[in-house]
């Protein structure tokens, strides 16, 4: 027998008789039995089964229609429920999916499953596996090529522009007053947002020890926080570069409420063609956008760029090394952000990072991780986002708020499980002359 066609949602529901959908029920209070989470499950009958054995949370998954399990059971994959999620067709009331996923993050989760009876699991959701299925529909994703391979230099605006132009005023929604889109740094792991973001800018001009009269590269500036950051308290002359039209009117807003004009300049402009000589060079989560291929130009052009007596720190994401030392695959998770959210993003690892800095004759003079920095800052972000879940809606719509959702709670669970890394490497040129750094640390942490 073949599996019923998938059809459009919306359309009449699939004919399930209360008793097969008894014996789905049951099916979630044996996996609620099992993982005995916090949260509960709504179906699209109004009836709320919970997933634990005392539910206080109002955590609730949300199942719209029959036709999404009969669907993702025949085709499961991570795009089809990021579709189904993105169309409200899944969805998620009373919290966030970090919520859910800090409550699975357990290892003993898949342990735990285990214990469900097979034969008798199959036998559950076996009307829904022969059932009308739902068709997902398309979600807002990128058009192009979102891998990146073989892409053009040219290519990188588009890829930048898909995601940092949806508008300036969305991203206030979640960020900080200063609109810093990056990893921040807390002093205090319960330590608000907006100081967090303060205390990084500080900590980036610390290390590459930036001094009046410095001239300072800003590589992907994003509204341009660190360079009228650096001009104002470290007297630098500062210039920073970006592919996104959004980011630039606002940078060139603020850098002239400022009265920074004479100290700060920023210009659209892709890195590869930059010429000129900067005494500091920082790159804030710019490395992942470049592509793996494009590692040697990328590196070979901040060391032309570099004073002889200069610092360069590069500040990105990154992956675990594999133990056999390939590259890396595309995994779905990879997949689905490079569609909807990052086209043409690759992660490096570090040690491969280190090396290739190295190659292009770079001396690394300090790596340091900020691992857990980012998972709560992209958690906090999260939160922020949802606490005005209204406002983005009507300004972007429900669809594009409901994946940034999901992307900044997945990210979040990725850096705090560690699937995610995110490492600042602070660089010199190979060392011919007096020595460019002080012998200690001590300094940066005065």
């Amino acid at each position: 027998m073949d599996a019923k066609p998938d059809r459009q949602a919306g359309a009449p529901e699939s004919q399930i008789s209360d008793k097969k959908i008894a014996a789905f029920r049951r099916l979630l209070e044996a996996i609620g039995e099992a993982l005995d989470l916090n949260a509960s499950v709504r179906l699209w009958d109004g009836s709320t089964v919970p997933l634990g054995r005392n539910v206080t949370s109002p955590l609730t998954v949300t199942i719209a229609s029959p036709g999404v399990i009969a669907s993702a059971l025949r085709r499961p994959s991570l795009d089809r429920l990021i579709r189904f999620y993105a169309k409200g067709r899944i969805g998620l009331e009373g919290g966030t999916l970090i919520d859910l996923g800090e409550q699975l993050q357990d290892q003993s989760t898949r342990k735990r499953l285990r214990h469900l009876r097979k034969l008798k699991t199959v036998k559950m959701l076996l009307p829904f596996l022969f059932a009308p299925g739902d068709k997902p529909e398309a979600a807002r994703g990128y058009a192009g090529d979102d891998t990146g391979h073989g892409r053009q230099q040219a290519e990188n605006k588009d890829f930048i522009q898909f995601h940092y132009d949806v508008s300036n005023d969305f991203y206030r929604l979640f960020l900080d007053p200063d609109m810093v889109y990056s990893c921040a740094y807390f002093t205090e792991w319960d330590g608000g947002l907006e100081q967090a973001q303060q205390d990084k800018l500080e900590m980036i001009c610390r290390k590459l020890r930036l001094k009046p009269g410095d001239r300072f590269l800003d590589i992907g500036c994003g509204w341009g926080g660190l360079v009228i950051y650096a001009a104002k308290h470290f007297g630098v002359t500062a210039h920073g570069i970006t592919v996104s039209e959004e980011q630039l009117a606002l940078a060139r807003e603020r850098i002239a409420a400022e009265g920074l004009q004479d100290k700060v300049t920023v210009e659209l402009r892709d890195y590869a063609e930059l010429t000129g000589t900067y005494d500091k060079i920082a790159s804030i989560g710019m490395y992942e956008h470049i592509g793996l291929a494009n590692i040697p130009l990328y590196f070979a052009t901040m060391r032309k760029l570099l004073a002889d007596d200069g610092l360069f720190l590069n500040h990105a994401i990154s992956r675990r090394a594999k133990k056999d030392g390939r590259r890396f695959g595309k995994r779905p998770e990879h997949k689905a952000i490079t569609r909807y959210i990052f086209p043409g993003g690759e992660l490096d690892d570090i040690g491969h990072s280190v090396q290739a800095m190295e190659q292009q004759g770079f001396e690394v003079q300090d790596v340091e991780a900020w691992r857990r920095h980012y998972g709560r800052t992209t958690k906090l972000w999260c939160e922020r986002l949802l606490a005005r879940r209204a406002e983005a809606e009507a300004m972007v719509g429900e669809e594009l708020t409901r994946i940034w959702l999901a992307y900044l709670a997945g990210v979040s669970l990725a850096f705090t499980r560690g699937s995610l890394r995110i490492y600042q490497t602070l660089a010199s040129k190979q060392a011919k002359g007096p020595p460019v750094l002080p012998p200690t640390r001590a300094d940066l942490y005065r």
